[in-house]
């Protein structure tokens, strides 16, 4: 299970990659596409690593993992059996299960490290019931040098098996010995001490736990000679562990630290020996009388009781690793997009700034400069204006978007100036017949607004100075908007703010209302594309036409038409 959350864990951190690219980050499309290309790379290698590194467990372990894994709800502790541990087993039996515990038979060092990944992964919930048995069986031995270099691997495997757990598991320790042949036939007993009770405790079956003192004060005279043996030979025992166990485990040796035991046990029952074992050969150097081997055909009793002793850790399923894991991800992605956020509305600020320095740098002689740099904070105003009426794109989101007070300096900087009108011959050319003149609704109103806002008085002079009521001429205001919003409101909204434009040349300039016709097409009649925030910004207009109508303009308390020199300048 934990292999799937990895690889769900890297593809949901390529996708979040991809979302970085291409909606944050302000790159060239090169750029983009590169970057694309490496993250599909390495996430499709990684996700082809993550898959074979599961194969390969899974073949280490299969010899193991067949109906011989604890189910997922076991309460009991689960234990890796290291060492010695052919003994503990059953032939072709590659666990014991106990009320208390369930035992896992490890083959050698190597596989002890890939069978802590593989419970991981499809056992997580039990990694925190885990330990590491270390079985010594001294009279299966005959070198010491081979006990000792077979010892070290399997510190090695229980050091690498911190990268499955997080952290070393418990390591506990059980020597089972055979008994003196004054004491051989009776029951196993088990000599026990733990980090959690002082001193060693004896167990014999049938009875309560004694510590080593009360158990050997035994009053009966036929129990005292057996116990007496069998305390001797726990003397021997411990001297024996002290050179060959617990100095390998007590002294850090190159990359392997010290390790410290959380329970020990010694059990006497007979063992299958070889020839001249290691116990014969530290007895015979003792007492110059080393024991017989014996043979025995049943499996050596299980350390059951130092279960209880075993620490108890908690433990971390895989799906809170995951969480844990996708959490962090997230977090590193939302830095670099607010990061990103910044960078782009850093760029917008710059850019806009750049504009407006350019524009009050300019004094309008010649024209030409001057009017192209407001076309681009034009430009730069229809884009805000798009922006606040539909949302700013999420490149610039993330609480940090600064377009808002752009807004005003650009559209008093439009406002601002207006380029002077074409030589009065052109001017009388025009007058003669029909024309039209745009005005930019965003020069002349707020967005969604149809009243004239400060500012655009100036505007209107300018622009109308060509535009003259007469009789015989129609004054035709007609107002238009873009596609962007309901349509219905866009064709009131171009109505209204027609009738604001007719409204101010009939009160300024005294024109009577006779003269004027007002029509609101909203978004039906474009002169650009609807698709660029250019286009858009174009089709955001009021026109104004002089149109030939016969008694069109007349006083209607005159019945004869004014001379063309009573005609009102719009001004």
């Amino acid at each position: 299970m934990r292999d799937v959350y990895r690889s769900l864990l890297t593809a949901f951190g390529a996708l979040l990659a991809f979302w970085l690219v291409l909606g944050f980050w302000p790159l060239s499309v090169t750029s983009r596409i590169v970057l694309c290309l490496l993250i599909s790379l390495v996430s499709g290698v990684l996700l082809w690593r993550q898959w074979l590194a599961m194969q390969m467990r899974t073949e280490a372990v299969r010899d193991i993992v067949d109906d011989c894994l604890p189910p997922e709800d076991f309460q009991g502790a689960v234990i890796l059996v290291c060492g010695d541990n052919t003994a503990l087993f059953s032939p072709g039996s590659r666990h014991r299960e106990t009320r208390q515990g369930w035992y896992l038979w490890v083959k050698d060092a190597e596989q002890l490290p890939l069978l802590a990944q593989y419970l991981g992964q499809v056992r997580p919930a039990l990694v925190s019931q885990v330990s590491v048995l270390l079985t010594v069986l001294p009279e299966s031995h005959t070198s010491a040098d081979d006990f000792t270099q077979q010892f070290r691997g399997w510190q090695r495997g229980i050091v690498q098996c911190r990268a499955a757990f997080g952290s070393l598991p418990p390591v506990w320790s059980v020597t089972w010995i055979s008994p003196s042949v004054a004491s051989t036939a009776a029951e196993p007993v088990w000599f026990t001490t733990s980090s959690q009770r002082t001193g060693i405790q004896v167990h014999q079956s049938g009875q309560s736990s004694l510590s080593l003192a009360e158990w050997a004060r035994e009053s009966d005279l036929s129990e005292r000679l057996s116990r007496l043996s069998q305390g001797l030979w726990l003397d021997s025992v411990l001297a024996w562990q002290a050179v060959a166990v617990s100095s390998l485990l007590s002294v850090r040796h190159g990359e392997l630290p010290a390790m410290k035991l959380c329970a020990f046990g010694i059990c006497m029952v007979p063992v299958n020996g070889l020839p001249d074992n290691l116990w014969q050969q530290h007895i015979g150097s003792v007492t110059a009388l080393p024991p017989d081997a014996l043979r025995t055909d049943e499996p050596l009793p299980l350390p059951e009781l130092l279960l209880p002793a075993l620490p108890r850790r908690r433990g971390v399923s895989g799906r809170m690793v995951f969480w844990r894991n996708v959490g962090l991800v997230s977090g590193v992605f939302l830095a670099l997009a607010m990061l990103a956020s910044w960078v782009n509305n850093q760029r917008l600020i710059r850019n806009v700034g750049d504009h407006l320095a350019q524009y009050h740098h300019l004094s309008g002689q010649p024209v030409a400069p001057k009017l192209r740099a407001q076309q681009r904070l034009r430009a730069d105003g229809a884009l805000l204006d798009d922006w606040a009426r539909r949302g700013e794109p999420l490149r610039y989101r993330l609480g940090l978007y600064q377009g808002l007070r752009l807004v005003p300096p650009v559209e008093a900087a439009i406002s601002d100036w207006a380029p002077p009108p074409p030589p009065p011959p052109v001017i009388k050319k025009i007058i003669r017949g029909p024309q039209t003149i745009r005005l930019d609704s965003m020069s002349l109103f707020d967005s969604g607004k149809s009243e004239l806002k400060a500012g655009s008085t100036k505007m209107l002079v300018t622009s109308l100075v060509g535009i003259k009521a007469k009789p015989g001429w129609l004054i035709v205001v007609s107002g238009h908007t873009d596609n962007t919003g309901n349509p219905q409101l866009n064709q009131t909204l171009s109505l209204k703010r027609a009738e604001s434009v007719r409204n101010w040349m009939r009160d300024t300039g005294d024109v009577p209302e006779t003269c004027f016709a007002v029509q609101g097409y909203g978004e039906s009649r474009p002169i650009a594309t609807n698709d660029t925030p250019e286009g858009r910004a174009l089709n955001r207009r009021v026109e104004i036409s002089l149109v030939p109508q016969a008694d069109a303009c007349r006083n209607p308390g005159k019945p004869s038409a004014p001379s063309q020199d009573d005609g009102v300048s719009q001004q």
